[in-house]
């Protein structure tokens, strides 16, 4: 098969440019646009408290506005707050309340009210409401908020000052902040593929090749995406573009380097420009699919996940890996075609083979010593992986934004000094009668005590009944910032069991509220792990099988991904707990591992032992063909994987401690992959097992004389 599309690629190169030029074009001009959530509510099944809790103020409090921003005054020499101070306070609210029934601030907020000064007097609080035809996560809410600051901004004078939080304050700024991160992270991936590029190849076109390929890439993957989000009404994550620029640009780097060192191979061993390109494609084709294959089933997996963010991040990474999966076995062996040797200019030396001296006798000594090389790597990431245990799982998702320097921020850090930090977004707890009879006083009020009592609360506020009294809304303020550590702790425990405790009989307590929602991802996370890992982990193996016709060595190529898994995690928490001192990572961070290092790892290793067995195949025994396969295998491995690392490493570069530590782990465990599995282990373990390692295919066979095939 790829033999037969590296003939038509290299044949009809046109054509195939063509045929990708209208694709890319229907599937860019039909696509809807790309719509992306920040809501962590929409993520999860109906089943979790939280999501019950506001299904239920729906039905009991439709009309209720919820709280949309929190406007937050006081003075710059951080005093109390005057009585003129004040006056003026009441002035701006008031002229900002005349302008809710125009423009922006119409679309999204239905008032703003004013609250009296804490009581140490520092602060003081306006409180907008969210009108109900938005959802606080849209367009329309993300104006409002621009439209109340600049307002905001013109209106507060002297010694006031002001600033905006909440939760679409939060949502705008974190918006904001991911796109200034899209920004920095493209092009920082941009430059670090043509930097490195240039010193492999030393090639202008080349550099170029793999930019404009997944510039293209790219847009068809996107509306592809946007197409299926909106088909199967799937919740896309507003992270998913900035991780998409990296995917895109990393896989497709990659896997154009896979065809390209098969490519120049081949001119290096005389062939013209056309079978060379059919020839790279037919050898290097399968590993190619097969590594893609693994990646996509991996992402897929991830569609078994109770969590909507998964679920949509899943087949959207596997879509834009099939885009350029596809690309790579196609488009790219046509755009050589075309290039020919201008492919390679202004560079002269194309043609010389190398002495690859240092992957020749790193490759010579671990074919004479596998068992040390086995021993070694296996053991550096076995420590590594013992760290993993002592990873803390942080559920703080606004944590990133919360400790810098963006407006809603430092107001929140502001409002700190006079209010307990969940006034910005107080935690719901319902009381409902479950045989419709009406809620009464001495049933509200004793529960309302028991809340007030339970650890990690500041304020109860009074009980707010439904029209027909059989359903009681209380608001809760914690002690922190309701995405905190200790304020999902206490949801998940104190207040939780005091709420369902102190429920009468006859009626049933539910805890919603933003801070409920974490706590529903902490158990939906722990089920996707217990589900997803294993099921990508065997549809691997199985593909891994297929092309090996093993099953031997997937046994051990799987070992090698999970001991990789380990030391990635266990060096992120060593350098992000221990070194850095960090209380914990945030949880999603394993799920992301998972996603880059165990799919993509798996690429190099089968890189790495599909050349093996090429190797073995020619004649060589187990240990010379180990050491052929590092020789050969290697640079490509080693170019690969330096260019992944770099596209992960640009994430550190977004501003945004998520970021950090994600761009830090998947760089990290993508130079394991390369460098130590893939360089080390694999081949180290396939020459101590020698034959036995291709049971019961018999893939190492060498094959039959008469059989006419292209040498590598």
């Amino acid at each position: 098969m790829f033999g037969a599309l590296g003939r038509l690629a290299s044949r009809r190169p046109w054509l195939v440019i063509a045929a990708w030029v209208v694709f890319a074009v229907a599937v860019v001009g039909l696509a809807p646009a790309f719509k992306a959530t920040q809501d962590q509510a929409e993520f999860l099944p109906g089943h979790y408290e939280s999501i019950k809790a506001f299904e239920l103020q729906d039905d009991a409090f439709g009309s209720t506005s919820q709280v949309a921003a929190i406007v937050v005054f006081d003075r710059k020499d951080g005093g109390k707050l005057t009585s003129d101070d004040q006056a003026q306070v009441e002035s701006v609210v008031d002229d900002i309340s005349g302008k809710m029934g125009s423009g922006d601030l119409k679309k999204a907020f239905t008032g703003i009210q004013v609250q009296p000064p804490s009581e140490n007097g520092l602060v003081q609080l306006a409180v907008v409401g969210l009108s109900d035809d938005v959802t606080g996560y849209d367009t329309a809410s993300f104006d409002a908020v621009k439209a109340l600051r600049a307002d905001l901004e013109k209106s507060v004078t002297g010694d006031l000052e002001y600033g905006v939080t909440g939760t679409v304050a939060q949502g705008y700024d974190q918006q904001e902040s991911g796109n200034k991160a899209l920004l920095i992270v493209g092009l920082a991936t941009i430059l670090l593929i043509i930097v490195l590029l240039a010193l492999i190849f030393r090639s202008v076109l080349i550099c170029l090749m793999p930019i404009i390929v997944v510039a293209i890439v790219s847009q068809i993957a996107t509306g592809l995406i946007a197409t299926a989000n909106k088909v199967f009404d799937l919740k896309a994550s507003s992270d998913i573009q900035t991780i998409l620029v990296v995917v895109l640009y990393g896989i497709g780097t990659d896997y154009i380097l896979f065809f390209l060192f098969r490519y120049r191979e081949r001119l290096r061993e005389g062939e013209e420009k056309r079978p060379a390109v059919a020839h790279a494609l037919e050898r290097a084709g399968e590993a190619i699919a097969s590594a893609g294959g693994a990646v996509i089933v991996a992402f897929m997996a991830l569609v078994l996940s109770s969590l909507g963010i998964f679920r949509s991040i899943g087949p959207a990474l596997a879509i834009a890996v099939a885009v350029t999966l596809l690309a790579a076995l196609t488009l790219v062996p046509a755009v050589v075609t075309v290039l020919g040797r201008a492919l390679f200019w202004p560079s002269k030396s194309y043609l010389k083979e190398p002495e690859a001296a240092r992957f020749a006798a790193v490759g010579a000594s671990l074919s004479r010593n596998p068992g040390r090389y086995a021993l070694v790597s296996g053991g550096v990431l076995a420590l590594l992986a013992i760290a993993a245990f002592s990873f803390n799982p942080s559920f703080d998702l606004g944590g990133s934004s919360t400790a810098g320097d963006e407006e809603s921020a430092v107001a929140l850090r502001t409002l700190e000094k006079g209010f307990p930090a969940g006034a910005t977004d107080p935690t719901t707890v319902f009381l409902r009668s479950t045989d419709g009879d009406r809620l009464s006083e001495d049933e509200l009020s004793s529960f309302q005590a028991a809340l007030a009592d339970a650890d990690g609360v500041a304020q109860t506020a009074p009980a707010e009944t439904n029209d027909d009294g059989t359903v009681a809304q209380f608001s809760v303020f914690l002690d922190g910032d309701p995405a905190s550590d200790a304020s999902i702790a206490a949801v998940k425990g104190p207040i939780r069991d005091a709420a369902h405790e102190a429920a009468p009989d006859g009626t049933e307590a539910l805890v919603g509220g933003i801070t409920s929602v974490y706590v529903d991802f902490q158990a939906a996370m722990n089920r996707d792990y217990s589900v997803v890992f294993p099921v990508a982990a065997l549809v691997i193996m199985v593909i891994l099988a297929l092309l090996l016709r093993s099953l031997v060595a997937p046994l051990y190529l799987m070992g090698a991904v999970a001991l990789g898994f380990g030391a990635t995690l266990g060096a992120t928490a060593l350098v992000f707990q221990n070194i850095k001192g960090d209380a914990g990572l945030l949880f999603l961070l394993p799920i992301y591992v998972y996603l880059f290092v165990v799919a993509l790892g798996t690429d190099y290793n089968i890189l790495m032992i599909a050349r093996l067995r090429e190797e073995a195949r020619d004649g060589l025994e187990p240990r010379a063909a180990a050491a052929e396969a590092v020789k050969h295998a290697g640079p490509t491995v080693g170019a690969a994987g330096v260019i992944l690392a770099g596209t992960f490493a640009s994430l550190m570069l977004a501003g945004n401690s998520f970021f950090l530590s994600m761009g830090f782990a998947l760089a990290f465990g993508i130079l394991v992959s390369a460098f130590v599995m893939a360089m080390f282990f694999v081949p180290a373990i396939t020459s101590m097992i020698g034959h036995a390692a291709w049971w019961p295919g018999h893939g190492d066979e060498k094959r039959p004389e008469h059989v006419q095939e292209p040498a590598s």
